[in-house]
């Protein structure tokens, strides 16, 4: 289902950051570190990403991508790497709240894996009934039309700017006049 997301919408963070944490229960840890930096990456350099408009009541942080990051890393035995991505999520951090990273850099000192962030259970994403009415086709371009020539003797198909008329050349022949 995640995989279907992101496919109808490549650029939904927090489908990437789902499927980061499902990757990561399935133990699938290298398409989980993938997810999350994707999912890092379509915050285009926002702290923070409000999906409640679109029916989510869930805000994305990008320090909570990070330390999810950080945890796919220590499950890959990158430690050195997930340190720097959690002094990375420090920087994103509201100030004053790093009490949860600081025990984060200390469990990774201690090469302790870390447990990754993920979107609250039950939450589910549910758009606003009106916006789901507006998902029906339109047809923008309407019926297509059989356009032809009024001249006898073209017969010129395609598509491009009116042709610049030769001389005698659209005059009807002897025969179409009997």
């Amino acid at each position: 289902a995640f995989d279907k997301t992101v496919a109808k919408d490549n650029s939904l963070a927090v489908g990437f950051f789902q499927r980061g944490f499902v990757h990561l229960q399935l133990e699938m840890y290298e398409e989980a570190l993938s997810d999350y930096h994707m999912a890092f990456s379509h915050l285009r350099k926002n702290p923070f990403i409000d999906y409640k408009q679109l029916g989510l009541r869930h805000i994305l942080y990008a320090w909570e991508v990070l330390y999810s990051t950080a945890a796919a890393q220590c499950r890959l035995q990158q430690w050195q790497e997930a340190r720097v991505t959690l002094d990375k999520a420090v920087v994103w951090r509201p100030e004053g709240r790093t009490a949860i990273l600081d025990l984060a850099l200390e469990r990774v000192q201690d090469r302790l894996l870390l447990e990754p962030m993920q979107v609250p259970l039950g939450e589910f994403f549910r758009p606003r009934k009106k916006e789901v009415e507006q998902l029906d086709s339109k047809d923008f371009l309407g019926k297509p039309k059989v356009i032809s020539s009024i001249i006898p003797n073209d017969e010129y198909i395609g598509f491009e700017p009116l042709r610049p008329q030769k001389q005698g050349f659209y005059e009807p022949s002897v025969d179409a006049l009997r």
